[in-house]
Formats: structure tokens, sequence, C-alpha cells
């Protein structure tokens, strides 16, 4: 059984990610904080240790990716997290963007579509450390039984809005969700107004594996 050590040299490995985010354009010093108290290494298989905290995307089970620092900084900045915030995330996935949310001090609820994906983090003793709540499911159902969210953070590309996620945000609430089809997609916020309205604000491109709807036995 693999036997999890986050030395100094680990957590220097970590300072100098951050030194890379924030040239990038990362200022949320509460987004930095997080990021450096969560480690990455721990999500990766340890064949990925010498390599964890390079700035970019690695492979995890079933073919899905931990996503790149840089990305997971960009999404969580974009969402505005405030402490006791509840927060519904699309795509567990290592469930490492689910750990930064929750270190945030946010309430996390998150749907994984891989059951493989989900069992694993279900035995994963870091992450009971944290305020998550681990869900198999389908993303575009979302979690209508705990609605409403503040708010709402997709983790692949969808090629529209989801109207039955929106319908469980909160009023004033926030989604972050990159939108497109192709190989690059569009970030995106989308805060719902107190008429229930949205207001759609555009970001920067960026690259994610496809958002898919049912579940995967």
């Amino acid at each position: 059984m693999r036997k999890f050590e986050d030395t100094y040299r680990h957590q220097g490995m970590r300072k100098k990610l951050l030194d890379i985010i924030e040239e990038k354009g990362i200022r949320d010093e509460r987004v930095l904080n997080a990021i450096n108290k969560i480690p990455r290494h721990f999500f990766l298989d340890s064949a990925f240790d010498d390599v964890a905290y390079e700035d970019r995307a690695f492979p995890i089970a079933e073919k899905q990716t931990i996503s790149q620092p840089y990305t997971v900084a960009y999404q969580t900045q974009l969402l505005e997290v405030k402490p006791f915030h509840k927060i519904l995330e699309i795509g567990t996935g290592s469930a490492y963007q689910a750990c930064v949310l929750a270190e945030l001090g946010a309430q996390v609820y998150t749907i994984e579509r891989q059951k493989k994906l989900f069992e694993i983090n279900k035995k994963f003793e870091y992450l009971k450390r944290f305020s998550i709540k681990f869900f198999y499911g389908d993303g575009y159902e979302g979690l209508p039984t705990f609605a409403p969210f503040d708010r709402i953070l997709i983790t692949a590309a969808a090629p529209d809005i989801p109207e039955k996620l929106i319908g469980q945000l909160k009023k004033n609430g926030m989604m972050v969700i990159p939108i497109g089809t192709g190989k690059v997609q569009v970030m995106e916020r989308i805060i719902k107004l107190e008429d229930g309205s949205i207001k759609t604000e555009v970001f920067d491109k960026f690259s994610f594996v496809p958002m898919l709807g049912g579940k995967n036995e």
C-alpha cells in the first residue's frame, strides 16, 4: 500500500508551482494558499512523483486527467468562493479540484459519472479531512435534492449551458463552465440574476475533456 508523505521537497516544488501560476495571472491569495496546502502528488500515481508539480495535466484512471494547476486556480478564482458556500462540482475526477474548494471553506458536493473513479475516491483516506460529499451520477442532472447552490463548477467542456444546472443555482449565484465542442473551449462565468435571467461573462480559452451525459459502469 502506498505511503503518502508530504516532504520538504514536495513543499518546495509547490512553492515553485505557485510562482508559475502567479506569473500567469492568478492573484487571489486565498486560491494560491489553498493550492499551496494541497499535496498534488497524493492524487497521482507514485510514478509521477517527480513531476507532480509541473504546471500540466496528467493521466489518471479511466482515461481521465487531473487538470493543470493553472486551470484549477483559474476556475477557482473566477468562482469567487466564500467560506460556507455550497458548491456543486460536475466531474470529480481525481478530487484535487474539490479539495481546493473545500480548503477555501466551501461545502462541496461533487458528481462523478465514472464508477471506478467514484470508488477510488471513496477509499482515499486523505479526502476524509474535507467537507466533501461524493456522488456517482449524471452531471447534467445535477443534485436537485441538495439544490440550490451558491456556486456550480463544471470541469468538462459542455456544448452549451446546461439548463437543469442553471435551475439549481441560487439567485446571484455563479457557474463557471468551459463552453465549446472543439479541441479548444471558452471559459464562461454565468451569473444568475434576481429575476432568474442570466448574465454571461466570457474569459480565456482552455482545453477540457467533453462533458458526457449518463453514468459509466
